[in-house]
């Protein structure tokens, strides 16, 4: 079976952080992860305050749910990052970047909120991620 596609068309903007096109082959198994905050096992807030203990967390989080359906974040086809309005994003990027880092790398999607569902919470991750098995 083929592997997973991501292309970096002529023509749109060229970045080492993102691809703007993934293609994943029929019979690939997609794995959603839903929006995961900087919480602890009990739901307790890890990194009161900081954007980037909260990023490395959340993106712990997303590990974690990926690892439970036999994936891991090398398997990211997009992500989706929410940030609340006013966070430094170089802080909350430069702390997870080394994970994304990937000759191909994942689509992204970043926004801005006013807020999340989870009180003090800077930052939430979400991922679709497909294995080729």
């Amino acid at each position: 079976m083929a592997n997973i596609e991501r292309i970096r068309p002529e023509g749109l903007i060229s970045s080492p952080a993102f691809s703007h096109v993934a293609i994943v082959p029929p019979g690939a198994t997609t794995i959603y992860v839903g929006g995961q905050n900087a919480v602890d096992v009990d739901g307790k807030l890890v990194g009161a305050g900081d954007v980037g203990v909260q990023s490395v967390r959340a993106l712990e989080n997303v590990g974690t749910a990926l690892a439970a359906a036999g994936a891991s974040l090398s398997d990211v086809v997009q992500w989706t990052v929410l940030f609340v309005d006013g966070v430094d994003l170089n802080a909350a990027y430069g702390a997870i970047a080394s994970q994304l880092v990937a000759d191909e790398p994942a689509l992204v999607t970043g926004a801005r909120v006013s807020g999340l569902g989870v009180p003090g919470a800077l930052v939430e991750i979400s991922a679709v991620a497909a294995v080729v098995r």
